[in-house]
């Protein structure tokens, strides 16, 4: 097989199993090629990945040695999406009674939602993750996109049981923005015990939601590993009960009267980029 076939065969096998290794018997034998010309493609395919800022190809010596992709997101492409999703939300015919911001439309617009999914992968490549887990909402689409670039399966989190799920866990906890007591559930067999956990969620005030989350986390005595969130809220009368966060952008301000908003970067970039 010529050079040109096998460094599109091999990039399209990264970029569709994320994280998962290979050893490099396997490429020989798709490929039908040597060792040393696979070894030689991938120094290639390394080197193209890391000066797009796309990541790297992590590799290992020995008899179990091999290679896997570990997708990242560079400063520049960070920062550029980042800004973008501000000018985004900052358009004043977003905003809603109760000063909520419109989002359905950033969500539902599958190129936004695997950027964002990408960027989250890029500040959990280097953790420990079995699982993505969020609760039904709005932030299902986002899990689904984080999940897909880490290569790990996703697990819901639901308002109410379902009989096609077994028995569940369930908790009460109380919602950070309405301040009511809801419940959340968790079917037995959605989640092994002692599982390395991401919890994604589309938006943060308070934080009760997630707290509800690593409380019935708890129960399966799952190690909550990150968390991701892709707008926050900066309400100066709610108390954060959550600390430990990674989110994108962040609302200072809303204005219903003026029509104004107020976004600014989230902790991402301070805490994931160099």
């Amino acid at each position: 097989m010529k050079r040109s076939n096998r460094l599109v065969i091999l990039t399209d096998f990264f970029l569709e199993y994320p994280r998962k290794h290979i050893q490099l018997p396997y490429f020989v034998s798709l490929c039908e090629t040597t060792k040393s010309s696979i070894s030689e493609d991938l120094d290639i395919i390394n080197d193209v990945f890391q000066k797009q800022g796309m990541g790297y190809l992590q590799r290992t010596t020995g008899a179990s040695g091999g290679v896997k992709y570990i997708p990242e997101y560079s400063h520049k492409k960070s920062m550029q999406f980042i800004d973008e999703l501000k000018n985004k939300l900052e358009d004043p015919a977003r905003i809603l009674p109760g000063g909520y911001l419109y989002m359905s439309d950033l969500l539902g617009d599958p190129t936004i939602v695997r950027e964002i999914g990408r960027v989250f992968a890029s500040a959990f490549s280097k953790m420990d993750i079995d699982v993505i887990v969020t609760v039904a909402t709005k932030g299902i689409p986002l899990a689904y996109a984080v999940a897909s670039f880490l290569n790990v399966p996703v697990v819901i989190a639901r308002r109410d049981p379902k009989v096609t799920e077994g028995s569940s866990v369930s908790i009460n906890y109380v919602s950070g923005s309405s301040r009511k007591i809801q419940t959340m559930v968790l079917p037995k067999r959605s989640l092994e015990e002692g599982a390395n956990v991401c919890i994604i969620d589309d938006f943060m005030k308070a934080g009760g939601t997630i707290t509800g989350m690593v409380n019935l986390l708890a129960e399966f005595d799952a190690h909550v590993q990150a968390i991701g969130v892709l707008v926050e809220a900066d309400d100066e009368e709610e108390e954060r009960v959550v600390n430990s966060y990674t989110s994108l952008v962040k609302i200072t301000n809303v204005d219903i009267r003026h029509h104004n908003i107020e976004i600014q970067a989230g902790n991402y970039v301070e805490n994931h980029i160099n």
